[in-house]
């Protein structure tokens, strides 16, 4: 067994690494190939239990897919991932699951209903590696991978209710909503707990290696303990992947810098593993299609299929549309608000709002409560047709097909259905999905224009913290070194490298008044490199500057901040 694990690993990896290198997908590449590799003799069959499938796999990808997550636009965009994540889950396994009991009554309603949940989510692991590849625009990736992390929690909780009712309990309306409700809040708690407590170890301890093995064992953590206390596993671990995501840049660059090529290395690990062994499971699908009702799960699995397709887009464009109305609808009454003053009288309550006219107000407060609301019916078609299923589904189903309630022909046809409906939501969709986009023309830097004013800001509030900043250190080393020629300063706004050629050539000259060591200049370097960073932060917390093009700026000055350090460790002995 752990020896077919380990050349499953390898191979998949070898895929994914031969598709990135050619630019194709890598989640179906790896997908296919094990399908048509499950068909040869020396290919290991893989049985994994579903429960040790989500509790070693889920964790990690969904906390690394957290980190990258814009905390500012997945809190901008809540009420579309909410609509999406909780109301489209629970009406898809309503669809599904009576659907499912009209074609298959053997199953009975609460197994349908179980079906239902089983396959109602779409995957983290495949909206954000397929998402990622085509280069989506922000706000779509922002509402598919918010939807992708809190979908798995009701999916999980609903999955507990029907279980529960087919083990005999019984469970009102008001009770399912109870267990979801308790669900939700010991999972976040759970995982604020661990992010705080993470996020502190990683400001005070400055070894990257340490932080990053806490970092690897946080999410199996939060996930095993909110799980023991009923609470959402899955909530647990994303909740602290966004709050140790949006303090990140508090922390010192080594740990970013360690981090960020770990995580890498474990997604491709990881997300490889998941599609390669969902391909391999072909072989079981075909065992378990041994039975005398063949035509009826296979008719049950194509229904289901196209169910889950069709419901999606259904739900999208409606409450997409109503949204947009009902921001239509505020808008108007912010403008009334606006003409009678008491818009601006209200928002004036708060300090931050004092540099803005009324007419900038209401245009800020509009940018920063509806940016990523609004979806225009291009984005909905992309969303809705962004709805492949992944690991969750198959693990569930494999986990259900243990159930004790169930008779073997129940446990047979869900983890078929569920394998027709994982696999084929990942190829139909996933390969079209490139083509679709392309004929819609949705680029991924719609956003340019509005990045570009964002870094021209920022750029000039940089220039003026730096000026006082600068001005509050020559005046310190004024009182440091007396009567010295401080014309570093002049020079400083210039790159480092050219700081440091002066230095050292003024250091050739015959030293007849003191001058400021290599080791000033480093820390002046430091200062100034976290004065822009505080800068960035205050505009991202603002809301004026957007959080993945934050994330690039300081990776940038993560960069500057190495060479001041390679440079001083290259240093010949001797020099000041």
């Amino acid at each position: 067994m752990e020896a077919g694990i380990f050349y499953v690993l390898v191979g998949a990896v070898a895929v994914a690494a031969f598709a990135r290198w050619r630019g194709w997908p890598a989640p179906l590449l790896v997908t296919v190939v094990a399908l048509a590799s499950s068909f040869l003799w020396f290919v290991p069959d893989l049985d994994i239990d579903g429960h040790v499938l989500l509790s070693l796999v889920l964790p990690p990808l969904l906390y690394s897919a957290a980190l990258d997550v814009s905390f500012v636009g997945f809190k901008r965009s809540l009420p579309q991932i909410r609509r999406l994540g909780i109301w489209l889950v629970l009406i898809t396994a309503l669809a599904v699951g009576f659907v499912a009991w009209w074609i298959m009554p053997s199953l009975t309603l609460p197994g349908a209903l179980l079906l239902g949940a089983i396959v109602a989510p779409p995957d983290a692991v495949s909206a954000a590696a397929i998402g990622r590849k085509l280069g989506l625009p922000r706000r779509i990736m922002t509402v598919l991978s918010g939807e992708s992390l809190i979908n798995d929690a009701t999916s999980l909780t609903l999955y507990r209710v029907f279980a529960a009712i087919l083990a005999g309990q019984t469970i009102s309306v008001w009770g399912g909503v109870g267990q979801f409700l308790m669900a939700v809040v010991i999972g976040v708690v759970i995982g604020l707990v661990f992010g705080i407590v993470l996020h502190q170890l990683r400001m005070r301890i400055s070894d990257p290696v340490v932080i990053g093995t806490f970092g690897l064992l946080a999410p199996f953590g939060a996930y095993a303990i909110a799980e023991h206390l009923l609470g959402s596993g899955v909530l647990a671990v994303v909740a602290m992947g966004l709050y140790v995501g949006f303090n990140s840049p508090r922390t010192d660059y080594t740990t970013r810098q360690q981090e960020k090529p770990l995580w890498l290395s474990a997604d491709l690990l990881l997300e490889s593993f998941v599609f390669a062994y969902i391909g391999l499971q072909f072989p079981r699908v075909l065992r378990d299609l041994g039975s005398e009702s063949v035509e009826q799960i296979l008719m049950l699995s194509g229904a289901v299929l196209l169910v889950v397709l069709v419901v999606r887009p259904l739900y999208i464009y409606p409450t997409s549309a109503w949204a947009n109305f009902q921001d239509r609808k505020r808008l108007e009454r912010w403008d009334r608000g606006v003409e009678s003053g008491e818009f601006e009288k209200r928002h004036r309550k708060s300090r931050r709002w004092d540099k803005y006219t009324a007419d900038e107000l209401r245009t800020h407060i509009v940018r920063e409560q509806m940016a990523g609301l609004q979806l225009t019916g291009k984005d909905s078609a992309v969303i809705s047709w962004a709805g492949m299923r992944g690991v969750v589904t198959l693990a569930i189903a494999l986990a259900a097909a243990d159930l004790a309630t169930l008779d073997a022909e129940a446990s047979h046809a869900i983890v078929v259905v569920a394998f027709i409906v994982t696999v084929g939501t990942l190829l139909l969709q996933g390969l079209t999905l490139p083509l679709l986009i392309r004929r819609l023309g949705i680029e991924g830097d719609v956003d340019h224009e509005d990045d570009e004013r964002a870094l021209a800001a920022v750029r000039e509030k940089s220039r003026e913290a730096g000026k006082a900043y600068l001005a509050e250190k020559r005046v310190e080393w004024e009182e440091k070194y007396g009567a010295v020629d401080l014309s570093v300063f002049d020079a400083f706004t210039k790159r480092m490298s050219r700081v440091e050629k002066d230095t050292d050539a003024a250091q050739e000259v015959e030293d007849t008044v003191p001058r400021p060591s290599y080791e000033d200049l480093v820390a002046l370097s430091r200062g100034w490199l976290q004065v822009r960073r505080e800068i960035l932060l205050q505009e991202r917390d603002a809301g004026e500057l957007d959080e993945e093009l934050m994330r690039e700026l300081i990776a940038a000055m993560d960069a500057e901040e190495l060479a001041l350090d390679t440079r001083g460790a290259t240093r010949q002995p001797g020099r000041a």
